[in-house]
This record gives structure tokens, sequence and C-alpha cells, in this order.
């Protein structure tokens, strides 16, 4: 029997944990913002739930690769889940009786503890990777893509989840419930972890968290756009669209349009997921050299352009919510789904590609600072531009933004080394 390669438990058991955080973040997700939907909230106030979440991701992952080179990984990964078993647990605290203003307050609060666990949860997996992967024959850019496709997998059926619960238990049972399977996960993975992560080196200055590479920093103002045109349709826009064709306002209805909502949430992440995995293989990366893989990066940028675009006219073309329009809402936004996938499990394999292997938790970090900035400004967007100009500046906005990460991508450049030889 063959042994398994060192670091290979260590990785399982990483990728296992990062598992469980995402299925209770989808979760997370759909509960708050159909809740507080239900609950009278408008496109722009849901949006505020979230403002805090992004930003503290931001701020979190410009600090969790320094962190985690000074204090290990482990560190980080330990921290991540404890953070959101106390999000969780502080949800349950919101009073039905406060005002409008103390609930969006006090939301935004506990979301932001939550943004500061999943970024740190996501920069330990992402980054031990890089660090435990073997990397000949196209292998690191097959684990990235399994890693980063099940996590949204599993992220999609959280999406499910949340609505299941939300319905089936209401929201303070929910996150009681999903708190207490994600401590006990907490404690078995602290008790459990093998070696193989690497541990702290003390020394690490706070400033070499920036990026002297070129590439690491073109890279990371492209995936700026990119989430920001999938959020600024994914947060709120969407949801509340299908929302308002799906509920009739009685209890009953709610139930239905909060499970087929989820429903779509939960296939839109989880075929963005299996893409995803399956990536390296769609783009033939093992028998392609690096360079012909930067230059991939624009060109499917461009081909996910169109789609947002051909959906900025549809809608334009309906004034009011139409069963043939919710038909092509679906289809062309699981197209989305699938290209957009690809633009991603290959904007990850590259920031792994262009990262040297002493500071990749630090270039991992910008990046995934860079992916928190872009799913603040869609977030941000989603709620504006859905209450000013409708479905129809919403999906406008998106194709822009895309169209803003091709140009962008296409300023990345093929390594000296590989270029000559």
């Amino acid at each position: 029997m063959r042994e398994r390669p060192e670091g290979t438990s260590a990785y399982i058991a990483v990728t296992a944990a990062y598992w469980a955080f995402m299925l209770t973040d989808g979760a997370l997700r759909m509960l708050v913002l159909l809740h507080f939907h239900t609950l009278g909230f408008s496109p722009v106030q849901l949006a505020y739930l979230f403002i805090l979440y992004e930003l503290a991701g931001m701020i979190t992952n410009l600090a969790a690769g320094w962190i985690a080179v000074r204090f290990g990984l482990t560190s980080t990964l330990y921290a991540g889940l404890g953070l959101q078993v106390l999000a969780l647990l502080a949800l349950s605290q919101l009073d039905p009786g406060w005002s409008i203003a103390a609930s969006v307050a006090f939301v935004m609060s506990v979301q932001g503890l939550s943004g500061v666990a999943k970024d740190l949860a996501k920069m330990s997996a992402k980054s031990a990777v890089k660090l435990l992967a073997p990397s000949g024959d196209g292998g690191l850019f097959r684990w990235v893509a399994v890693l980063t496709g099940s996590k949204n997998a599993v992220k999609g059926i959280g999406f499910l989840l949340g609505a299941v619960l939300l319905g089936a238990l209401g929201f303070d049972w929910a996150v009681l419930a999903m708190a207490l399977v994600l401590g006990m996960i907490l404690i078995a993975v602290v008790l459990f972890m093998p070696a193989g992560l690497p541990r702290g080196r003390k020394g690490t200055k706070f400033s070499e968290v920036f990026s002297k590479s070129a590439n690491v920093n073109w890279l990371s103002v492209a995936r700026v756009f990119l989430f920001g045109a999938r959020d600024v349709w994914f947060v709120v826009g969407i949801p509340i669209y299908f929302y308002a064709v799906l509920s009739d306002g009685t209890d009953q209805g709610n139930r239905t349009a909060f499970f087929m909502i989820g429903t779509f949430m939960a296939v839109w992440i989880m075929l963005y997921g299996v893409v995803q995995a399956s990536a390296p293989r769609i783009l033939r990366a093992a028998v392609r050299p690096e360079g012909e893989l930067i230059h991939a990066a624009r060109n499917w940028a461009f081909a996910l352009f169109a789609v947002p675009a051909a959906l900025t006219l549809a809608v334009s073309l309906s004034s009011t919510p139409q069963t043939w329009l919710t038909v092509t809402l679906v289809l062309g936004l699981l197209v989305f789904g699938a290209l957009f996938a690809v633009n991603s499990s290959l904007h990850s394999y590259l920031i792994l590609a262009f990262s040297q292997t002493e500071r990749v938790t630090m270039d991992v970090g910008f990046y995934y600072m860079a992916n928190a900035g872009g799913r603040l400004i869609g977030t941000l967007l989603s709620g504006l531009t859905y209450q000013i100009g409708g479905l129809t500046l919403v999906m406008g906005t998106a194709a822009v933004m895309v169209l803003l990460a091709a140009m962008t991508s296409g300023r990345l450049s093929v390594p000296a080394q590989e270029a000559t030889a």
C-alpha cells in the first residue's frame, strides 16, 4: 500500500474544517438576508448588514498573512472557527423589539466578526495548498481547484440549509444549532490536528504584507472587479427580485419563496464549485505552460462579460417581472456561474503560482484583501443600484465591472525565465 505523502493528513484536516466553516457561512448569509427582508428592511438597509462583513474581511486579510507567518497557520484556522461560533451565538441574542437602527447596528457588528472569522479560515486553507500540495504535473492547480470547488459546493448547500432552517426552526434556533455543531468541530480539530503545517516565524515585519510583484498586484485589482461583478447582483438584487416574483406575502408564501430562493442560490453556488473543481481539465492546465494560462485570464473574463451584457438587455425590455424574464435570468445566471468559476479558479491558481513559498501567506492575504474589497464594492452597489435603477442597473453595473476585470487581467505578464525558455 502506498504511503500517504507528508503533509496530506494536515491538508485533509484543514480542508474538512474549512468545509464546516463555509457551510455555516452560506447558511448565515441566507438567514440574515431573508429574515430581515421579511421584517421590512429596504434593499439598501439589507446591503448595510453585510458591509462590515466585507470591510472586516479586507482588514483581516491584510493582517492575516502576517499573523500566520508570525504565529503559524493552525492559530489562524482555530481563531477563524472560534470567532464564527461567537458570531452565531451573538446573533441569537437579537431582540425583535429593537428599532431598525439598533438592529442594523447590532447585526452589522456581528457580521463584521463573522467576516474576520471567514477570512482567517480562508487564508489558512488556501495557503496550506501552496505549502502542502505536490506541484509536479499540474498538481498545484488540481489541489487548488479541488479545495476551492468543494468549498463552494459546500457553501451552496449552506444557502439551502439556511433557507430551510429559517422556515423550520426560526432565526434564533437556527443560529444556535449551527453554533453548537461548529463548536464541536472546532474542539475535534484542535484535539486531533496532525502535524504538517508550519509554525510561526518571529521577526517578520508587518510592512512585508504589501507585495512588490506587479503580477500579484494586477491580479489583485482584477479580483476586485471580478468579485464586485458577482456580488452586485448576488447579495441583494436577484434574491429580492425572486422574492417579489415568488411570495404572495402570506406565511406559507414566504416559506415557499425562502425555499425556492435558497434552492436557486444553492444550485448556483454548487454549479460554481463543480466547474471550479473541473477548471484544470477545462483549461488543459497539465499540458499548457504557465504563460498560456496567464494570457487565458483575460480571454475568459471577456467571455464572461457577454452574459451580464445580454441580461441587461433582457431586463431592459421588461418593465415588470414576467415569466420569460425570470427563466432567462435563471438560465443566464447559471451560465454566468460556470464562466465565473473558470475565471475564479484560474485566479486562485495564479496567485499561488506568482507567490514565493517564503511569503505565500502574505501574498495570499493581500490578494484576498482585494477579493474582500471587490465583495464590499459589490455589496454596496447591490442595494444601491437595485433601489435606484432596479435590475437593469444591477446587471449593467455587473457587466461594466467584468469588463474592467478583463482589462486589468490583460496587464499580467509572463515571468522572464519562462518567456525566454
